[in-house]
């Protein structure tokens, strides 16, 4: 099964974390990487590393700014597909978040999520991020789109802990 979590709206990662809990509750072993996040010691990370261990990867080196950094997010990406290729064959499911950033931002390709998406035929997949592409709509077996409605970012209020991070 494909799962997709995307939208403007805050709340992508959250509804992915949730899932993953969900099947770990379940008795289901989880593989969960992080694209182009960097390890920011934001609550869900912290969680993550504690509940799934070996098994939580943060891939990212921040959020794709500037285009002379294109080979170093490109580096970041390869890793992270090392790690998947590592522990994909024991998982039931593996969790992707900002997948589709990535591919939007064209770090990550298409052929290198069909091809992920091939080995978890028997498995299930969720991908997260802003971005969704019309070929992976209609791959997917769910696709919710979180939507903001309002957030008080737009007044310039700063993140908030253990709200945005």
């Amino acid at each position: 099964m494909i799962i997709i979590y995307t939208g403007n709206g805050k709340g992508k990662t959250s509804a992915s974390v949730g899932q993953a809990i969900r099947a770990h509750g379940q008795s289901m072993k989880v593989c969960f990487a992080q694209f182009m996040k960097s390890d920011q010691g934001t609550g869900e990370q912290q969680f993550l590393k504690s509940l799934l261990k070996e098994n939580f990867f943060i891939g990212g080196t921040g959020f794709f700014i500037k285009e002379e950094d294109r080979p170093k997010h490109r580096a970041a990406i390869e890793k992270t597909l090392a790690w998947i290729d590592e522990h994909l064959e024991n998982a039931d499911m593996l969790v992707l978040d900002e997948c589709l950033y990535a591919l939007k931002a064209g770090i990550l390709t298409q052929e290198e999520v069909e091809g992920i998406m091939e080995r978890c035929k028997d498995k299930h997949l969720v991908l997260s991020g802003r971005g969704l592409t019309d070929w992976l709509t209609e791959k997917a077996d769910i696709v919710s789109e979180i939507n903001e409605v309002k957030h008080p970012c737009k007044n310039g209020t700063p993140a908030t802990k253990g709200i945005e991070f």
